[in-house]
């Protein structure tokens, strides 16, 4: 089952599908080869962005001008795929992961993309990774789609490392509706977090209805 919004029925999903950039055969195989991984038992579809989603990931890139990205948490690559494939021939993303299976998988469609040049991945607990990076400001843009309780230290650890206007993007922001009735740890540390970065001078914050729910930040 192709990943869609909790939000929307799966014809209304088809329907938002249609009505966007088609993805072409290097993101559908992908999107395949991580379903079929998932009904082994080896990771879930619901860890991967909807296609609607990397194609918004990878206009959004292009739109802002991003010349350097990073991205916490890979899984099998859709979503920074979307970015490379975003920048510019000379652009750069950083991705942090931990799991050298899922990640060989992305770098396989990444080079099939022919944007393997762009990306390096470096595997290990990311907000190690962000700490051993420069403090100084690097990326135009980031995207963080890991572990959910980490969210409040990656945004802190990114933050002096962002450009003037960069943007981040947090992905599950709404946890499938629980942010309302929080039932795990998780869910609780991002109702924690939504409520703090509302409130945050540092950025200009917006929480969209985007799949799974999708915050946007924006650096003063």
């Amino acid at each position: 089952m192709t990943p869609r919004s909790f939000l929307i029925t799966p014809e209304l999903g088809d329907y938002v599908r249609a009505g966007s950039e088609p993805p072409d055969d290097v993101v559908r195989d992908l999107v395949a080869e991580t379903q079929a991984m998932a009904e082994r038992g080896e990771g879930r579809p619901t860890f991967q962005v909807p296609p609607e989603q990397a194609a918004f990931l990878q206009l959004l890139t292009r739109a802002l001008g991003v010349r350097r990205a990073v991205e916490i948490g890979t899984f099998t690559g859709l979503s920074a795929l979307a970015i490379a494939r975003g920048l510019p021939a000379d652009g750069s993303l950083l991705c942090l992961d931990v799991s050298e299976e899922w990640t060989a998988v992305a770098r396989r469609y990444w080079e099939r993309a022919g944007v393997g040049d762009r990306v390096e991945l470096r595997l290990g607990p990311a907000l190690e990774s962000l700490r051993a990076l420069p403090a100084e400001p690097t990326f135009d843009l980031a995207f963080v789609d890991a572990d959910k309780a980490g969210y409040a230290g990656y945004v802190e650890e990114l933050y002096p490392r962002l450009t003037g206007n960069a943007v981040v993007l947090l992905d599950n922001t709404l946890r499938s509706g629980r942010v309302l009735a929080p039932e795990t740890d998780e869910d609780r540390a991002l109702v924690e977090l939504n409520a703090a970065l509302a409130a945050d001078e540092r950025f200009e914050t917006v929480l969209l209805p985007v799949s799974d729910g999708l915050t946007l930040l924006r650096k003063r």
